[in-house]
């Protein structure tokens, strides 16, 4: 158990930005499987920029690494290239 004020102070910022990491990590999931699912390609490129603008945010506040970031977006697009094409 801490005994300084400030070790105190510091558990309960920890606890906050928990809290706020979690929701932001969720969200990005959520969108981005909300972007694989959609069927149609015009759809699904409207989505994109805000999709990979938000995967960009959490590795600037490094809560996922760089190339994970890098790769979720190729992914991404490479997905979005394959939904008008049919063979």
């Amino acid at each position: 158990m801490a005994h300084h004020q400030s070790a105190k102070k510091r558990i309960r910022q920890n606890e906050k930005k928990k809290i706020q990491n979690r929701y932001y990590a969720k969200t990005m999931r959520n969108a981005i499987k909300i972007l694989r699912e959609v069927e149609d390609k015009d759809e699904a490129l409207k989505l994109y920029p805000k999709v990979s603008s938000m995967i960009d945010k959490l590795a600037k506040r490094n809560q996922i690494h760089d190339n994970k970031a890098a790769n979720l977006k190729s992914k991404l697009m490479k997905h979005i290239n394959k939904i008008g094409v049919t063979a």
